[in-house]
């Protein structure tokens, strides 16, 4: 049964409670009506699309954010943080999906990051710290070294040290900010058990993820926001995915699946024996026009690497890569553009992005030399080219000379999306193309990826979740330590199968 707005679940006070919450950034309201009611030793998925308020909300509830209205209580005592540090003081830790490790220092300095442990109260004392952070980690079962450096990590390794740094702090309260979205299925696992540790412990956990069947496994309770304001609560056994889903985007939508049919058109692209020592080795693999082609593999399989190489942002040691039936060399992310081959990268705002620039000079970044003549650019044909783009993916935009990082991330995905189509792309490879986006901009994108297959192109997808690839790919090859291990038709296998040949 749903549980009533503002209706307190259990007789005592709930761990948080969070009610009418409302805030407007220059006259434009963002959150109308914040609720949400955390208990102790819970598991509190809040939902919603990319817009809906959630980061608001969470944003004001951290003391990042001061509220225009609306009360806030922990433990029943009516409060408001007018910083991080006083939330975080008072036992509320967030896990936030804008990783920021400080690169240059170890794994133990940024999980003790502000809480050194120092001898004679002065120096900090560093063996003291590793094996502090070693018994966490060891603890958690995070395979990351201590000592190592952040700028050596992945970017799921870099997710898995600031879950560890967050849930050391031992607070009451832990937000989780799509906590899984750089981090595989076999990482998600340990941190699920993590999750139940604290659970156990009477910890209460509001997380927000896009992933659904996620908030299935982990939650017990839910919130839905939608439009900046709450919509419903409830308990995650009393609802099912079509009715979360309907919450969420405010009406029904119709799955998307590629249809898998053995293709017999044209191979577009074609690598034999690609390696580059201690990342992948001798992959071979083909993408035919009208393929959509899913790489899967745990964290650390060695896709992303691969994927780099045949755009040329880095270079092989060896191996054949043969585009119509010619052999060429790729060394750079001109040469692939060159060859009609665009990619989306895996981490939008690091290395797709350029936050601070307007969605207008984002899209045409790629395409200027088409938009320019004697150095100088055609700002015409870039806004035209803008605006024809923004149309096409249905970008959620105020002007489109608005800076990119003021978009949700659903409509930043969008804009990768937009500017890799300005290049007229036969090829497109796809790094986590869905990766922290809500489920309308999921459908969207996946929506676009078959329409670009069926007019003759092909996609190279690397996800790491299991039902995208089965529901958005005609074959999928699987990774495993660097090696692909096999290749198959999606319509011959199963999730199981994939967990099995990838672990």
């Amino acid at each position: 049964m749903n549980v009533a707005k503002h209706e307190v679940m259990s007789g005592s006070d709930p761990l948080l409670k969070a009610e009418g919450i409302k805030k407007s950034y220059g006259g434009v309201l963002a959150l109308h009506d914040g609720c949400i009611e955390l208990g102790a030793g819970t598991v509190h998925a809040l939902c919603g699309s990319n817009g809906a308020g959630k980061s608001t909300f969470l944003n004001i509830l951290m003391g990042l954010e001061a509220p225009d209205s609306g009360r806030i209580w922990l433990s029943g005592t009516e409060t408001r943080f007018a910083s991080p540090a006083s939330a975080l003081a008072a036992g509320i830790a967030i896990i936030t999906q804008e990783l920021s490790p400080v690169p240059d220092m170890t794994v133990a300095e940024n999980i003790f990051l502000g809480r050194e442990s120092r001898r004679a109260g002065w120096f900090v004392n560093q063996t003291v710290m590793r094996c502090k952070a070693a018994e966490l980690l060891e603890r958690l079962n995070f395979a990351v070294d201590p000592r190592a450096k952040m700028r050596r990590l992945s970017l799921g390794q870099i997710q898995l040290v600031e879950i560890a740094k967050a849930i050391d702090q031992r607070s009451s309260v832990l937000i989780m900010d799509e906590p899984t979205s750089a981090i595989g299925e076999k990482e998600t696992a340990i941190l699920f058990d993590a999750i139940r540790q604290l659970k156990s412990a009477g910890v209460g956990i509001i997380y927000v993820s896009h992933r659904l069947s996620e908030l299935f496994s982990i939650a017990d309770e839910y919130t839905v926001f939608r439009d900046g304001g709450f919509i419903r609560t409830g308990l995650m056994k009393d609802i099912d995915r079509d009715e979360l889903i309907r919450l969420i985007v405010g009406g029904r939508l119709i799955d998307q699946q590629c249809a898998a049919t053995e293709s017999e058109k044209a191979t577009l692209l074609e690598v034999q024996g690609y390696s580059r020592a201690g990342e992948f080795e001798d992959i071979n693999l083909s993408l035919k026009s009208g393929e959509i082609v899913g790489l899967y593999g745990l964290m650390g399989a060695g896709r992303s690497e691969f994927a780099s190489s045949l755009y040329g942002i880095s270079r092989r040691n060896r191996g054949r890569l043969v585009m119509d039936g010619v052999e060429v060399e790729i060394n750079s992310p001109g040469d692939a553009l060159k060859f009609r081959i665009a990619m989306i990268t895996e981490d939008r705002k690091a290395s797709g992005l350029f936050l601070s620039q307007s969605i207008r000079k984002n899209i045409s970044l790629t395409s200027l030399s088409s938009l320019s003549r004697w150095s100088f650019i055609n700002e015409r044909k870039e806004q035209a080219v803008a605006e024809r783009m923004i149309e096409r993916f249905h970008i959620k935009v105020r002007t489109r000379d608005q800076p990119v990082r003021q978009l949700s991330g659903g409509n930043q995905q969008k804009v990768l999306f937009a500017r890799s189509l300005t290049t007229s792309p036969r090829i497109l490879i796809c790094d986590e193309p869905t990766r922290g986006i809500d489920e309308g901009a999921k459908r969207e994108i996946h929506a676009f990826l078959a329409e670009f297959a069926a007019q003759g192109n092909a996609v190279l997808m690397i996800s790491s979740e299991v039902q995208e690839i089965l529901a958005s790919c005609n074959r999928v090859v699987v990774f495993r330590h660097g090696r692909q291990v096999t290749e198959s038709p999606v319509t011959r296998i199963t999730p199981e199968h994939l967990l099995h040949w990838a672990s």
